[in-house]
């Protein structure tokens, strides 16, 4: 049963983390492109082309941190067959 929880918030942590990432670089590359665009005075061509790399930017950390979590989870598997052998 703690078992079933530790891995029921270890689930829930990965997911936070995958929602809060994508939402913040899509966010800080909004800022910077809307930023950019009402000082160069380029509306709204720099808040798109930011927005863009932002968005590439979240895809790029949800692709890190599946491709962490997914290593994590087939070390403790081989870590539970060996340990039952």
């Amino acid at each position: 049963m703690a078992e079933d929880n530790r891995q029921l918030m270890k689930s829930l942590g990965l997911l936070s983390s995958i929602g809060i990432s994508m939402v913040a670089s899509s966010f800080i590359g909004l800022f910077i492109g809307y930023s950019l665009d009402k000082w160069l005075g380029t509306t709204p061509w720099m808040t798109l082309i930011w927005l863009g790399i932002g968005i590439a930017s979240g895809f790029r950390n949800i692709f890190i941190l599946t491709r962490r979590a997914l290593r994590e989870q087939e070390q403790d598997q081989d870590q539970e067959n060996n340990g039952s052998s």
